[in-house]
């Protein structure tokens, strides 16, 4: 069976499963009370609404909602398999459990990506509302959006892929879902030390407090560097990414 066959099989398994609405949950509800919020002082002569409204939005987006629905979201493709023995009927067919676990991790990948682009539309749909009623004229800054929700979904991945080994090591699903909501909690607190560049459940949200003190203060001596950013989150995707595939249904095939 090749990889492609295994990822289109692994889609029609979650394709009647209540990931779609959960990855709007999060978008709907943090934008809603973005806008609410941002509403009560913009004026028509305001130059940096769109910025000002991203960044509101996104702050707690990126420290807390987004980790908490990818959360559900892998338990709920790893429970796929974990009922009436799923998993163990799959490794008996001629299926490399490795190849199965990248399947899964590209399924992940993929809705990850798809609450990237419910957030923007979300976001967009919203703020045109808001700065219309208001009387906003200020143009769409389309790359402006795109950058940072590009930037969010690349900086989860470190994030996501620990999520994912988590959630493979340890079979009960409560277990799984405390551990990960254990190390999301902390994520701002660890963001604003020297410790944030190891710690990649903080990443995106440390993406967007640079964002936020760079609009705020008159200098941007806290712009996100990519070193040593990029090596460090590179070496712990490398990392986690192996063992998450090695260890998958290794227990089962005992």
């Amino acid at each position: 069976m090749s990889f492609m066959e295994l990822l289109k099989i692994e889609f029609m398994k979650v394709k009647r499963s209540r990931i779609v609405p959960l990855i709007f949950i999060a978008p709907l509800l943090v934008v809603a009370s973005g806008i609410a919020n941002l509403s009560s002082y913009f004026t028509p002569e305001y130059t940096n609404a769109w910025p000002a409204m991203f960044i509101q939005s996104a702050l707690v987006y990126a420290y807390y909602l987004l980790p908490f629905s990818m959360i559900v979201v892998c338990v709920m493709i790893a429970g796929r398999e974990t009922g009436n023995n799923g998993l163990l009927k799959m490794l008996a067919l001629p299926v490399s459990r490795n190849m199965l676990s990248i399947a899964k991790f590209c399924v992940l990948v993929f809705y990850l990506f798809m609450e990237m682009v419910v957030f923007l539309a979300v976001f967009v749909t919203a703020g045109l509302l808001a700065t219309h009623t208001m009387g906003i004229t200020e143009t769409l800054p389309v790359l402006y959006l795109w950058k940072w929700c590009v930037g969010l979904f690349l900086t989860m991945l470190p994030c996501v892929t620990i999520m994912w080994a988590i959630t493979v090591l340890f079979e009960k699903p409560l277990l799984s879902v405390g551990m990960n909501l254990l190390l999301v909690i902390p994520g701002v607190l660890v963001a604003n030390t020297p410790l944030w560049i190891a710690y990649p459940y903080c990443y995106s949200g440390y993406l967007v407090s640079c964002s936020l003190h760079d609009f705020t203060a008159e200098s941007s001596n806290t712009a996100f560097s990519l070193f040593p950013f990029l090596p460090c989150a590179i070496l712990v995707f490398g990392l986690v990414f192996a063992l998450a595939v090695t260890q998958f249904g290794k227990k089962e095939m005992r």
